[in-house]
């Protein structure tokens, strides 16, 4: 029988006119109401059985987890964002997901999808060595499943973080968007300081980091963004440039007869290096891009937004030496976790220091009494074009 959580403990609502959590809600870490008379911890999860439409396939499940042992650590889940590759897993069209499991005491083996997160550590087992109660950790590795409000999980999944200066938001967006920026505009050619860039997808999170990234190394970029009409495609071209870009088109104008001209007398006759693009919508408009690298330039594709392939003429390759790679940072930052380790450290060093900037966040408050419907809404929202910001769940006294 599953132990019940006490009911001693006075929990707060969140406002609904607000939609923020009142600075009171962050009790001290050990009179937060998740622990049961037994000890045990109540937890919640998005779950889902089986691949499908989000909508269809995701229930909030409530199970118990045990007191830590050994190498065990028992996380609060302090946020978590929602990618379009955490959507693409649950549909079962990604090349990695989550695995069933009958942990969690679901009537079939189910999944927890998300790969991003901060977590408090809210207990440790007797034989862990480098992390404590009260620290900040995130995954080490993707598949971690990071929609639950709480997960045990042995201490060496786990990658301990400087939490000074910095907020949850902050900590559980940074190992996919600026890491996937910040790798591909050093691992795949050499860029010198005044060499130039081309991405499209600018106002991304991997987007916004690669700009501000370029900047502060000295790169210059043209940045391609969808078009917008009116006011608010202005005030996005004018936000890029102020985060940093050089140079800001709509997908539109990078189709157009005279781009290849205009981008020649941006890069002062074709005197500087264009030399590197960074593609994640594919189709006619990441081959408009290629037209203008220079020769021996290089094409990175880290998605596929248009769902179309890349026609690639053999004058690109022949006489123009061109390279088309792929870039996926999951596979990356698995494969080389100490590495990954050393560019979230840096790059939140910058933040730290004021030198990098946010991407947009919708939070999507998350606490006990939160509605499984609320927490649905907001996942099918990440399937939506012209977003706000990327969507984030911030949980609150859980």
């Amino acid at each position: 029988m599953t132990p019940k959580p006490s009911c001693s403990l006075y929990r707060w609502s969140l406002s609904p006119h607000t939609r923020k959590w009142p600075p009171s809600t962050r009790l001290p870490l050990d009179r937060r109401r998740h622990i049961s008379a037994y000890g045990y911890t109540q937890a919640k999860a998005l779950v889902y059985p089986k691949h499908g439409s989000p909508t269809d396939v995701l229930t909030l499940h409530t199970h118990s987890i045990s007191p830590p042992h050994s190498k065990l650590l028992t996380l609060r889940t302090l946020a978590a964002p929602l990618n379009p590759a955490d959507i693409n897993q649950i549909q079962g069209t990604y090349p990695t997901a989550p695995p069933f499991t009958s942990e969690f005491g679901t009537a079939q083996p189910s999944a927890v999808p998300g790969n991003e997160a901060c977590f408090e550590v809210l207990s440790a087992g007797s034989g862990c060595k480098d992390v404590s109660k009260g620290d900040w950790v995130i995954p080490r590795r993707t598949g971690l499943g990071s929609w639950r409000t709480h997960v045990q999980i042995d201490e060496d999944r786990v990658m301990k973080i400087d939490k000074d200066g910095l907020t949850a938001e902050q900590v559980a967006t940074v190992s996919v968007n600026p890491v996937t920026a910040y790798r591909m505009l050093k691992d795949f050619t050499a860029l010198r300081e005044g060499d130039w860039f081309i991405q499209n997808g600018a106002n991304s999170g991997v987007g916004r980091a690669a700009v501000q990234l370029g900047k502060m190394w000295g790169y210059k970029s043209i940045c391609v963004i969808r078009k917008r009409e009116g006011a608010e495609g202005e005030a996005l071209r004018k936000e890029m440039l102020e985060l940093g870009a050089t140079e800001v088109v709509t997908d539109e104008e990078i189709m157009a007869k005279d781009f290849g001209e205009r981008v020649k007398g941006w890069t002062n006759g074709g005197r500087e290096q264009l030399k590197l693009g960074l593609n994640c919508v594919g189709g006619d408009a990441g081959m408009a891009m290629a037209k203008v690298l220079d020769a021996g330039g290089t094409m990175v594709t880290y998605g596929a937004m248009s769902k179309s392939p890349m026609r690639v003429g053999a004058g690109m390759l022949i006489f123009k030496d061109l390279r088309f790679v792929g870039f996926w940072v999951s596979k990356w930052g698995d494969s080389l976790p100490d590495e990954k380790k050393r560019t979230i450290d840096e790059v939140l060093g910058l933040i730290r220091d004021g030198k990098f900037k946010d991407v947009p966040m919708v939070e999507v408050p998350w606490s006990w009494e939160t509605k499984k419907e609320e927490l649905l809404d907001a996942v099918q929202g990440t399937l939506e074009g012209f977003r706000k910001g990327k969507g984030i769940f911030k949980f609150g006294d859980t």
